[in-house]
């Protein structure tokens, strides 16, 4: 804490990140990336007004319309000093390049781009989304996966009719935390009833990190998320260093 422990100077002596939001109304238990705790560091968060869940998801043509909305976003966290930018839906993976190539500060803006180094690591890695129909080969391969690895990546979706999928692809305003804990666990044990050979997931929604330890308790997996990014955690040492 700083003297005057501001919220400004203390993200300025530890370093803190940017996270681009999509414009959302469901809750956000600790663990969301949209919880102002779940990094354990500083944030600041930025919301693109009209970006809705359903639409940057299901629909790649929309999202590439609000593109523009999303390079200003990261520019402003980038410009206030953020020292690496996130976001708040994996799908913004198409994005990426654009989104890096507008600031030097790490933008990192989805899980997904942690399937390489995984995959090096790997025969085979699991994903965990919310809408398997959505998330194509177009997704990974914006997230460095080769076209010859594209098979080693096995994906499941959480159950399209499930409590957790209306809740936040509709953009509720509430969320039953237990049942959607266990609409996430079921579909993580379907995909281990699929792939038992998997060691490791990758959860591509920024909303189901806070259900990491079940599904890990459940199936055995190590869970990966954009909370576990190491780029983004080397961006906040890294700051954190520099300002002592």
């Amino acid at each position: 804490m700083t003297r005057n422990g501001s919220p400004a100077t203390v993200a300025a002596a530890t370093g803190w990140l940017g996270v681009v939001m999509l414009d959302t109304r469901f809750p956000r238990p600790l663990g969301d990336i949209g919880h102002p705790d779940s990094f354990g560091c500083a944030v600041r968060h930025m919301r693109v007004a009209g970006a809705w869940p359903r639409e940057v998801v299901g629909s790649p043509t929309a999202l590439r319309a609000m593109a523009p909305a999303f390079v200003d976003a990261v520019r402003a966290l980038a410009a206030q000093g953020a020292c690496a930018v996130t976001t708040s839906c994996g799908f913004l993976v198409l994005l990426q390049d654009l989104l890096q190539a507008v600031t030097p500060v790490p933008v990192r803006s989805s899980s997904l781009l942690q399937l390489p180094p995984l995959l090096d690591a790997a025969q085979r890695v699991g994903v965990l989304t919310i809408d398997a129909r959505a998330l194509t080969p177009a997704h990974l391969h914006a997230a460095g996966v080769p076209s010859a690895r594209l098979p080693d990546v096995v994906v499941q979706g959480v159950a399209p009719d499930s409590h957790f999928v209306a809740a936040i692809l509709g953009n509720a305003d509430a969320l039953d935390a237990a049942r959607a804990e266990a609409e996430v666990v079921a579909a993580a044990l379907a995909l281990q009833a699929r792939a038992p050979e998997l060691r490791t997931l990758v959860l591509e929604c920024t909303n189901l990190p806070p259900y990491a330890a079940a599904v890990q308790a459940a199936t055995g997996w190590r869970c990966q998320s954009l909370l576990d990014d190491p780029v983004l955690r080397a961006a906040v040492t890294s700051s954190s260093a520099a300002a002592r």
